[in-house]
């Protein structure tokens, strides 16, 4: 009996070598590989759930990009709404001067040439004020500053520095040395300058009987000379260094110099009364 046991044991472990030598793998290591495969599928499904929730998420969020958009669309639109509400409260009426070229003047001009085209209405185009300094600015280095603060009262806008071009040793002037101040008045500028000169300006001019006729250069545009800036409403008597003078230049687009005289008789200019022929002897 124990030999026909130990013939079966023996043989036992033949069989055992012969299935691992056909498989390669004991029978637990099949079972281990099962297990390792069905977690494998298992953490797949798990990963697969958990991936389509931040799919819906990403796929929500141009919706809600879409919404901060057209948020930013209104926003927009409200803010311009407004700007534009500001703009037309801050718009400034027409200047007067420029009011009453359009409305009159340009007509009557229109009859008197026998214009073909409104274009060829002569008209405003510039004014340039100048102050020369000259050898002031060589003994007083705080000149061009003065001339600098009433001419920017007197015309709203800050001036420019002018130089000298040529050394000239005579005069002890050399090139580059500054030699006065000018300014150049455009559109509502211009008009508020010229309605300011014309109303409040020339009549405080001490014994003022007119500004002269014959200061046209030949092309319509005209020059005045004014020897005081006092006369200016803008100018503190107790707040200049000195009197200093100042040219004016009014530049139109006439042709002509009968043409110039009559836009700025128009415009309300106070000329000096023609003087009367003499009676013949």
């Amino acid at each position: 009996m124990t030999t026909g046991q130990d013939k079966e044991k023996a043989d036992q472990p033949e069989e055992d070598s012969k299935a691992k030598g056909a498989t390669g793998r004991p029978s637990g290591a099949r079972r281990s590989t099962k297990a390792k495969t069905s977690a494998s599928v298992g953490e797949a499904k798990v990963t697969r759930a958990r991936s389509k929730p931040a799919k819906a998420k990403a796929t929500k969020a141009p919706s809600t990009s879409g919404s901060g958009t057209k948020a930013k669309r209104a926003s927009s639109k409200k803010t311009e709404a407004v700007a534009e509400e500001k703009r037309g409260s801050d718009v400034r009426p027409l200047p007067r001067m420029l009011a009453r070229f359009r409305e009159e003047i340009a007509a009557t001009l229109m009859k008197e040439f026998e214009y073909t085209s409104s274009m060829q209405v002569p008209r405003l185009s510039k004014i340039i004020l100048n102050i020369g300094i000259g050898a002031e600015a060589i003994q007083n280095s705080k000149a061009i500053e003065a001339a600098t603060n009433d001419l920017t009262l007197i015309s709203g806008q800050h001036p420019v520095t002018t130089r000298a071009r040529k050394s000239i040793a005579a005069f002890k002037v050399r090139e580059g040395m500054p030699m006065g101040v000018t300014v150049t008045l455009r559109d509502r500028r211009m008009y508020e300058f010229f309605d300011r000169l014309i109303s409040s300006t020339l009549p405080r001019i001490r014994d003022f009987r007119g500004i002269s006729r014959e200061s046209f250069d030949g092309r319509g545009n005209y020059a005045l000379g004014i020897s005081e800036q006092v006369i200016f409403p803008e100018i503190d008597y107790n707040a200049i260094d000195r009197i200093r003078g100042l040219q004016v230049v009014i530049v139109t687009t006439a042709r002509t110099d009968r043409e110039g005289l009559r836009l700025l008789e128009l415009f309300g200019v106070p000329f000096a009364r023609p003087e009367e022929a003499a009676p013949a002897a």
